[in-house]
This record gives structure tokens, C-alpha cells and sequence, in this order.
């Protein structure tokens, strides 16, 4: 568990004093914040990768003009940062939010933000044992959430029909991948545990690299090569890969909506990048897998992907109909990284055989010397043996 970084007030004020980083956008805020800042923002039913951006980012406090959890479904973010260890206040509203200003030093007490001694701002502090009793009752609005996901899929399924059954529009990549083993990795919840518990499969079955926005650099820094790098046009810059991993790849495909523009690719251009055009609502991970299964991938390994039903309900770019659709696309080829570990265990090496002889001699040598024959060559052998030693001394 992480501890956060807390600054304690002067004496005589009680709660935890920090710098203020606020923005709206919490995209715009990640990049900003610092260990030890109070995260100021206004995110609706924060979802588990926010939070663990913002755990990663070693924040002593969330601040938050929406509520943490709306009850429309039970998102995860609000658990991974009570568990954290991170102060969590919501509620305290659009005023609250302008009243806070930015890089200003303020103090969060009992559900309040103040200045000194001067209220700024009120809400709610949200602790372990009210997020789980309010995740339970958020639990209620899944019917709802599942009554909109089915219009949303049907709608999705209508625009997208020729790519999801004909492959029409899908860009053509320089990598081979038929018949071949595809990881495919996003920076999503856990993606470096995962990529870790992968790594006897990465090693042996040298698969296809693809690297979904940040997770080109997750690769990177895990001293691996990305062979293909999906990017989403209407990314922020801080998800965008570095320069230099984009350049690497031999595949770099830009997901962007039907009839955007070249705006991005002609940004990757000007860095010497020659990219891919692949217009398409579905989101740049669905767009992943789209890719290595019409290449024929033998088998995909997600990494850091969304995994249950909650994780799928838990995104907040409205890509759950893209991601459902996607998935009964790709079918039995999927496979999560969590799972590689109980069906792969590696390839038969040398020494595995070598072993397995030894241990076969060893086995037959013991059954035939409790043979009459046996037991004579046994006696041969020690004879002979004897006659050696005694001639070899002098």
C-alpha cells in the first residue's frame, strides 16, 4: 500500500495542508500534479485507471466538485484511492471548485477546504466504509446502465458493421502477424504486474508487440520493443507514446471518428512518423484487437484491459458497446495476461530431457539388478572394478 505524501498544518490547525493543482479536465490535471499535492477536479463517478493515475502520481488528497460515486453503477475509482491512503472529499460543487485557486496552499479538514482559517469550500470526506455501502447500493443501477448498453450496441453494431463482419477499412501493417502469438498492452489497472507475470511467454514465444497509446512507452520501459503502436487522435498529449517509441515501431496506426481529419497524422508526420490512418468509433484498444484479429493472430494476450463486467461499466469514454461488440469478435483468440500463468508453462528444454533420461537409466538400472542377471553383471562390474583400483596403485 502506498503512504501518501502529507504536509501537517501549522500547529493549533488540524488537517492536511498541500499545494492546490485545479482543473476541470482531470486528463489536464495528471500531468501538473506533484507528491504531497491536494488534486482539485470535477469527475463524476471516477473510474479505477483515474484513480491509480492519481495514486501514482502521490497525491495526499482528491477534491472533487461531482460525487465520487453517482449510483448509477459501482465504479472502482473511489476504492483505490481510500485504499491508498489518500484523503477523498466530494460534493462541494461548481462554486466550491472556482473558489479554489490554483497552486494556492490550502487545508482540508473534516469534508472542508479552507485557507488558513477561511472556509473556501465544503463537501463530503468519503472514508472506506462509506464508498463500500455506497458501492453496494450503486449496485442497483447496473439494470438501468444494461437498458442503455443495449441500444448503445445496437447502434454501434449498425455503423460499424462492415468492419466488425467484412474488415472493410482496416490498414494494411507492415508486421506479420498470421499464425503468430499478439500481446497487446495498455496502461489500465495492474498492467505492470501483468506484464511481469508474462514474462516467461514474452521471452520464449517472441509474439507481436502492441503497444495501445501509453502502453508503447509500458513496453518500452520493461526493455521491450513495440512492433505496432495504436493511437487515438483525440488523446491528450500526456497519453500519447514519447517520440522516440512512436519512430521505433515498424506499425504506427492512428484510431480516429469517421470524417475528423488528417489533424493527427499530420502532427505525426512533422515528427518523421509515417502513420496509419483507421477511422473507426470503436475505442484504440478495441481498435488493437480488431487489428491482430484480422491478421489472424494465433492467439492475444490483453494486458491491463478491462476484464469483468464492472471494469467494462467502470470506463468512462463511452466505449462499453465498442468493447463488448469487439470482444465477441475476436472470440476464443483473447486471452487475459492474468491467466497465461495457468495455461503456459513454458517450452520443453534441453536439460528437461536430459533429466528424463537420467531419471529412465536410473529406474532400469534398478530393476534389472534385482534380476539374477543383473545381480551377476553386478558382480562382474564390482570385480572388474576392484582389479582396476588394485592395478592403478602402487
Amino acid at each position: 500500500m502506498r503512504i501518501s505524501v502529507r504536509t501537517r498544518p501549522s500547529v493549533g490547525l488540524p488537517g492536511l495542508v498541500g499545494t492546490a493543482r485545479v482543473d476541470r479536465r482531470t486528463r489536464g490535471l495528471l500531468p501538473r500534479l506533484r507528491p504531497g499535492d491536494i488534486a482539485v477536479l470535477d469527475h463524476v463517478d471516477m473510474d479505477r485507471t483515474t484513480a491509480q493515475a492519481l495514486v501514482d502520481a502521490e497525491v495526499a488528497a482528491v477534491v472533487n466538485a461531482a460525487p465520487m460515486i453517482s449510483g448509477r453503477f459501482p465504479n472502482l475509482g473511489p476504492q483505490v484511492l481510500v485504499e491508498a491512503g489518500v484523503l477523498v472529499v466530494d460534493g462541494i460543487g461548481a462554486a466550491g471548485l472556482a473558489a479554489i485557486a490554483d497552486g494556492s496552499t490550502v487545508r482540508v479538514h473534516d469534508g472542508s477546504v479552507l485557507a488558513g482559517e477561511e472556509l473556501l469550500a465544503s463537501g463530503r470526506e468519503a472514508d472506506a466504509e462509506t464508498i463500500a455501502a455506497e458501492l453496494d447500493g450503486a449496485r442497483t443501477g447496473l439494470v438501468s446502465q444494461l437498458e442503455t448498453f443495449t441500444y448503445t450496441s445496437a447502434e454501434f453494431l449498425r455503423r460499424e458493421q462492415d468492419l466488425l463482419l467484412h474488415g472493410t477499412g482496416l490498414p494494411r501493417l507492415g508486421s506479420r502477424i498470421a499464425g503468430r502469438a499478439v500481446v497487446v498492452v495498455v496502461r489500465g489497472h495492474d498492467h505492470e504486474r501483468e506484464l511481469e507475470l508474462i514474462g516467461p511467454f514474452l521471452r520464449e514465444q517472441q509474439p507481436v508487440l502492441v503497444g495501445v497509446g501509453g502502453g508503447a512507452d509500458v513496453l518500452r520501459a520493461a526493455g521491450l520493443q513495440p512492433d505496432v503502436v495504436v493511437v487515438d487522435a483525440g488523446a491528450e498529449d500526456s497519453e500519447m507514446p514519447a517520440a522516440k517509441t512512436l519512430k521505433a515501431a515498424r506499425d504506427v496506426v492512428v484510431r480516429s471518428d469517421r470524417g475528423s481529419g488528417r489533424g493527427q497524422l499530420e502532427q505525426l508526420e512533422r515528427l518523421g512518423v509515417r502513420a496509419l490512418a483507421f477511422e473507426s468509433a470503436a475505442t484504440a484498444e478495441d481498435a488493437a484487437l480488431i487489428l491482430a484479429d484480422a491478421g489472424e493472430a494465433a492467439v492475444i494476450v490483453g494486458v491491463g484491459m478491462h476484464a469483468t463486467l464492472e471494469d467494462f461499466l467502470d470506463r468512462q469514454r463511452g466505449g462499453l458497446a465498442s468493447t463488448y461488440l469487439t470482444r465477441l469478435k475476436v472470440g476464443p483468440r483473447l486471452v487475459d495476461a492474468a491467466a497465461v500463468p495457468y495455461l503456459y508453462s513454458g517450452r520443453v528444454r534441453p536439460w528437461h530431457l536430459f533429466l528424463v533420461m537420467i531419471a529412465g537409466l536410473v529406474a532400469l538400472a534398478a530393476a534389472i539388478a534385482v534380476t539374477p542377471v543383473g545381480q551377476e553383471w553386478a558382480d562382474q562390474l564390482s570385480s572388474w572394478l576392484s582389479d582396476t583400483v588394485q592395478g592403478l596403485l602402487p
